[in-house]
């Protein structure tokens, strides 16, 4: 069982080493485009299924509330919270819609959204893609495999070289993670986030 453990560790170390180095100039690019987002009043949108949609609530907490520094929230949304909401969209018209529903009502040109398949083939979350670049929103994918369907509409994608449901969906909150700390870091240091403001909310919370 140690071996196992251990295989387990090294496979989930070296998937996501391989990942982050062949993708270092797109993350930084990314993480410039969301702060941008944030920069400019607009929000950013996050959904996925399963361990997927999990991932997407745990980044937007991230965002809103703060990940490493003290910030004022940002705006970001998970679309897999509202369970009226999903299940009445479901319900009367089909479980692709869930999450194109809430970007026609939510979206705005402008936003972005980051839309996480471990597939790329999840048919709300391809339908969603869809419809928000429909309306202007910026989108991008975070996959696995071959990439699927995500790999043909999202703007900017993000493909974990690996067929393992565990590891991409691992390196996707690696990816997250660093996400959120560049756009902290980004919007601090053009004075989004001042420095007395950051001193506020410490002394607030």
């Amino acid at each position: 069982m140690k071996d196992i453990v251990l295989k387990i560790l090294e496979e989930s170390v070296s998937v996501k080493e391989r990942f982050i180095r062949n993708h270092v100039d797109r993350i930084v690019e990314a993480a410039d485009k969301l702060a941008y987002v944030f920069e400019n009043g607009h929000k950013i949108m996050l959904f996925g299924n399963g361990g997927s949609a999990a991932d997407a609530q745990h980044l937007a907490a991230e965002f809103v509330n703060r990940f490493q520094i003290e910030r004022p929230p940002l705006a970001a949304l998970a679309l897999t919270t509202d369970t009226s909401v999903i299940t009445s969209i479901g319900n009367d018209y089909h479980f692709d819609d869930i999450f194109a529903k809430q970007i026609m009502a939510l979206g705005q040109k402008g936003d972005a959204v980051i839309a996480i398949s471990t597939s790329g083939n999840s048919g709300n979350v391809i339908k969603a893609v869809e419809m928000a670049k429909r309306i202007g929103v910026f989108t991008i994918g975070l996959t696995g495999g071959s990439g699927g369907k995500l790999a043909q509409c999202a703007d900017m994608l993000f493909c974990v070289d690996s067929i393992v449901t565990a590891r991409i969906q691992e390196t996707h909150i690696t990816l997250g993670h660093i996400f959120c700390d560049l756009v902290d870091r980004l919007l601090s240091s053009n004075g989004f986030i001042p420095k007395q403001e950051q001193k506020f909310y410490a002394v607030l919370y």
